[in-house]
């Protein structure tokens, strides 16, 4: 019988906030395998580190992070080929996913490729969505409110017109988009109701307002929150 694919979100980084059936997943399966750059560490990896048993088979997916690369079709048709001679050999495999696998996951390119002849089953994790929420203190949304997610790389035209007509947003991918950004706020006269966070949960997590940030590029991990009442509550 062949074995099971896990896609297993392990939240945004702070450790205490993996799952107990990722847990139970992730110390189970003989084999893991995790995103990671071309060199260096796997942050996904190094979040549920503590928890592993050091006896598992390792399958590192490593990839270029240059924004024209991904999602690099090439790493992932590899990484489908050694993940699935796993699987056909009977070996459950946890592929270690930082926030959600399905919120803008790099595992939905395993999924895609695996998912017609293989077992998988996907296990959600806090995204970096509600942990910069909570970390905040800002409410996402209430009442009738659409939430819209804005990713930064959109053009100002295009992000000008998708915030103008949200109730609230959640603008991620902000990194060295982000004077653009900020530039976009400005101009709809939001700043006020505008609250900046990067690293969510993480040791250096930092929360800043928007015009205390400096110009520049923002780290990969941050986001901006946006809510037209400015208190989802009023």
């Amino acid at each position: 019988m062949a074995g099971t694919l896990y896609g297993v979100g392990v939240g945004p980084g702070d450790p205490e906030l993996v799952t107990v059936k990722a847990l139970r997943i992730l110390q189970s399966v003989p084999v893991l395998a995790w995103p990671a750059p071309e060199d260096g560490p796997s942050l996904a990896r190094e979040i549920v580190a503590a928890y592993l048993p050091g006896t598992q088979r390792e399958i590192p997916i490593r990839m270029p992070l240059l924004p024209a690369r991904f999602p690099a079709d090439d790493v992932y048709d590899k990484a489908a080929i050694e993940v699935g001679a796993a699987l056909s050999a009977d070996d459950d495999v946890a592929v270690i996913c930082e926030g959600d696998p399905f919120f803008y996951g790099s595992f939905m390119y395993l999924f895609g490729r695996l998912a017609g002849d293989h077992t998988i089953e996907v296990v959600p994790g806090v995204s970096s969505l509600t942990a910069c929420a909570a970390a905040l203190g800002a409410p996402l949304s209430a009442k009738n409110d659409v939430l819209t997610v804005i990713p930064g790389p959109l053009n100002a035209d295009t992000m000008k017109q998708r915030l103008a007509d949200a109730d609230t947003a959640a603008i991620i991918k902000v990194g060295r988009h982000f004077d653009k950004i900020r530039g976009v706020i400005d101009e709809l006269g939001l700043a006020g109701n505008a609250r900046y966070i990067e690293r969510a949960t993480m040791a250096e997590q930092r929360i800043v307002a928007l015009a205390d940030v400096g110009d520049g590029d923002a780290p990969y991990f941050s986001m901006i929150l946006v809510h037209k009442r400015k208190e989802a509550w009023k």
